[in-house]
C-alpha cells in the first residue's frame, strides 16, 4: 500500500493534528514501515495455530447478566449540569 501526501494530510486533519512539511515527510515514513511491516506478517503460515484468546491460563469469569434497577431518563438529566430538553447539553467542541 503507497502512502501519498495526501492520504498524510488527511490523516492529520481528521486527527486534528498540526504539522509542518517536516512532519509529515516522517509521519509519511513512520506509516509505510508499519504498513510494509503488516504486510510481511500476511504472508506467514498460521495453518494450525490457535488464535490467542488470552495472554494468560487464568480465565477471566464474567459476571451474569442480571437485569437491575437503574436511573430513569427524568433521574440521570436531573444530575446533568446543563440539559435540553430530553438530552443533555455539553459546551462546544473547539476544533483549531
Amino acid at each position: 500500500m503507497e502512502i501519498s501526501d495526501d492520504l498524510i494530510r488527511r490523516l492529520c486533519d481528521l486527527a486534528r493534528l498540526d504539522y509542518d512539511e517536516a512532519e509529515a515527510a516522517s509521519l509519511k515514513k513512520d506509516l509505510q514501515q508499519m504498513i510494509a511491516f503488516i504486510e510481511k506478517l500476511n504472508e506467514v503460515d498460521t495453518t494450525g495455530v490457535e488464535p490467542l484468546i488470552f495472554l494468560t491460563d487464568h480465565l477471566h469469569p464474567l459476571r451474569d447478566d442480571v437485569v437491575r434497577t437503574t436511573l430513569s431518563r427524568e433521574e440521570a438529566l436531573a444530575l446533568a449540569p446543563d440539559q435540553n430538553g430530553a438530552f443533555f447539553q455539553v459546551p462546544p467542541v473547539k476544533i483549531a
